[in-house]
């Protein structure tokens, strides 16, 4: 990790068959990968269950095959260099057509309709996503759906670590749209919920001014409906409350919500869907507020440069036609 490096200097064999039989192994690239998500040598390690002393070795294995420095120090642990990075999307790359090929093997020999992985926020999961999934496991019942939720700057990860055929989100505004193919789908509603018998349901509308005294439920800092929240406390001259709970948990955040007078913004597609359950979980009320709560369009995402399978491809038109329906 020394920037002293050359860069690139001698006579060396880049092409395919070269750089592997120079020593450059599956794990190093797999090290690689994790610096990059994770920017400390010590978290990338821990994501690999190896040492941090054996990652660090590694990394000095990958740098002398190369004869180019890969990371350089920065105040919170480390980033990758041109040439790190240069790596890091070509590993991402062989990573992925060995999924696909595992994938395809996989349904050659079960003769199944194949597989997809996507990701999604929740309101959009449950409106455009459960019904084209829908459809295509009673067209081909033999297709095997993955599907995670979570907030967009997770799900953006997942997508560019090859975990996800395609997601439903946004870019976060530190990530390099250029990475993207992105078609905007349509808004998503915010609203603040409460449990039934909360103080605020005796008022015909809720202020922003009205809030602060309260506990909150917040998605991790740094996401998007996080930070959009907040803007509308800033924009109104309002405190940000004291006391935070911050959890991405659809389900604990309505625990906690149902259990004490804490507040919570969601999705309201979300919000229709629990407190319609008839459940105990459905003990929760949308506040009627006097504002808006505004968060950037969603859109279906893929990374650019990686064609979708088959499969994936099924289910991602049908996406993109339920959302125009």
């Amino acid at each position: 990790m020394d920037d002293s490096i050359p860069a690139l200097t001698g006579a060396v064999d880049y092409s395919e068959r070269g750089i592997f039989r120079l020593g450059l192994k599956m794990s190093h690239l797999q090290l690689i990968l994790a610096i990059e998500e994770h920017g400390q040598i010590s978290a990338a390690a821990d994501s690999l269950s190896i040492s941090q002393p054996a990652a660090s070795r590694m990394l000095s294995e990958i740098e002398t095959i190369l004869k180019a420095p890969l990371c350089a120090r920065v105040a919170r642990g480390v980033e990758l260099t041109q040439y790190g990075r240069a790596l890091a999307r070509r590993a991402r790359t062989i990573f992925l057509e060995l999924r696909e090929t595992t994938r395809e093997i996989n349904e050659l020999k079960t003769g199944s309709g194949g597989s997809v992985s996507l990701g999604s926020v929740t309101g959009p999961a449950l409106n455009l996503a459960v019904p084209a999934i829908r459809q295509v496991s009673t067209a081909y019942p033999g297709i095997e759906i993955n599907i995670q939720i979570e907030n967009s700057n997770v799900l953006v990860r997942e997508l560019l670590a090859a975990r996800h055929d395609f997601i439903i989100g946004r870019i976060p505004d530190d990530t390099d749209p250029r990475q993207f193919n992105l078609i905007e789908l349509g808004e998503e509603d915010v609203c603040l919920i409460v449990r039934t018998g909360h103080p605020l349901l005796e008022k015909d509308s809720v202020s922003s001014a009205d809030l602060p005294g309260y506990d909150w439920v917040f998605q991790p800092s740094g996401t998007l409906l996080r930070r959009a929240v907040e803007d509308s406390f800033l924009s109104a001259g309002t405190p940000l409350p004291a006391t935070i709970i911050n959890t991405s948990s659809t389900i604990l955040t309505v625990s906690i919500v149902r259990h004490t007078n804490a507040i919570a913004p969601v999705a309201r597609d979300v919000a229709t869907l629990i407190a319609g359950s008839g459940s105990q979980a459905g003990e929760i009320r949308v506040l009627p507020t006097d504002f808006d709560i505004k968060i950037r369009p969603y859109s279906l995402i893929t990374a650019r440069g990686r064609a979708l399978p088959p499969s994936a491809k099924l289910l991602y038109d049908l996406i993109l036609k339920q959302s125009s329906a």
